[in-house]
């Protein structure tokens, strides 16, 4: 899709360097997939401690749509040299609130599963959750949560057995 000013329609309008395709198409995993080296960068509202990703609402409250962020997720996984990535600030409401939690906030939804996460990156780095088990996954993103919270994150994933 485009969206913009007359100046832009024009430009775009029988220009060979665009094209526009249907959904199903541009979000088909197998499609993205064959574009070698392909990087997805996704945003989420919160990951928790296994690497489960809601993105679309803050608990019960429906924030956004899903997007086609498991599509490309999951195409840019199978590309060759892909890297899927969720990208977040680490934490949210002025600092207040830590962006990577013990637990999803009751009533959110997961969009990306665990086990089509790879990497999350937040300002603080980048955890790699790749082929790691639940205790692996729980300190690599403690790692990159803001520092503020990770002692209470650290509890937490004992508490939780990760």
């Amino acid at each position: 899709f485009a969206m913009g000013t007359r100046e832009l329609y024009d430009y775009i309008s029988d220009n060979p360097y665009f094209e526009f395709h249907p959904s199903h198409y541009t979000n088909d995993p197998f499609i993205i997939s064959r574009n070698n080296k392909m990087v997805a960068i996704n945003c989420a509202i919160e990951v928790d401690l296994t690497g489960q990703v809601c993105a679309d609402s803050i608990g019960a409250d429906i924030y956004s749509g899903i997007g086609g962020q498991v599509d490309f997720i999951r195409g840019a996984a199978r590309s060759p040299g892909g890297k899927p990535i969720i990208a977040l600030p680490s934490t949210a409401k002025g600092g207040s609130v830590s962006r990577i939690a013990p637990l999803l906030t009751p009533g959110a939804g997961v969009v990306t599963s665990r086990g089509d996460v790879h990497y999350v990156v937040t300002e603080f780095g980048v955890a790699n959750l790749f082929g790691k088990n639940l205790r692996q996954r729980a300190e690599a993103l403690i790692n990159i949560a803001h520092p503020d919270f990770r002692a209470e994150l650290r509890k937490e994933a004992r508490w939780l057995n990760l």
